[in-house]
């Protein structure tokens, strides 16, 4: 039996220079990565971590255009206290999808916890924007810490 898959010229190159993924010849629609993204965070909640995390690492060489895997891997090396790597994969979720207020609160816990104030506050900022309506958990995280931190430093809350 012959095999008739190709792949298309130049697809390797691409995933050597991150410019495309795995996905690039799989062909996964953007509903499925999703959908395992989605699957990543249900693990995440039961307290699989370990699996989430090997989920949202195939997400990102499936398709390293895809926020999602980076921000979930984010989030998880945060919780963890590997801020560097943290760092890392937030900035790289910010910059593919600036417009998530979680990941933005995450980004700015980050920058935070290593003194990076001016940073974190830019990235607070953006979040709370992002979520007028105060429905994004991660979002209203982050209005728990200027909350804390005003009270902190004494000023009074607005």
């Amino acid at each position: 039996m012959k095999n008739n898959f190709t792949v298309p010229s130049g697809t390797f190159e691409k995933i050597v220079k991150d410019e495309a993924g795995i996905n690039e010849y799989i062909g996964l629609e953007p509903p499925e990565l999703r959908a395992m993204a989605a699957l990543a965070g249900s693990l995440y909640e039961q307290g699989r971590v370990s699996e989430a995390r090997t989920i949202l690492e195939g997400l990102t060489a499936l398709d390293p255009r895809l926020y999602l895997g980076y921000a979930g891997l984010g989030a998880i090396q945060l919780i963890e206290e590997q801020l560097e790597p943290a760092l890392t994969n937030l900035s790289r979720a910010a910059g593919l999808n600036p417009d998530d207020p979680s990941v933005q609160a995450n980004l700015g816990e980050v920058l935070l916890r290593q003194a990076k104030f001016i940073e974190a506050s830019r990235c607070f900022e953006r979040a709370l924007a992002l979520d007028p309506k105060q429905e994004d958990a991660g979002a209203n995280r982050a209005r728990a810490i200027i909350a804390g931190l005003k009270l902190v430093a004494g000023e009074p809350r607005s």
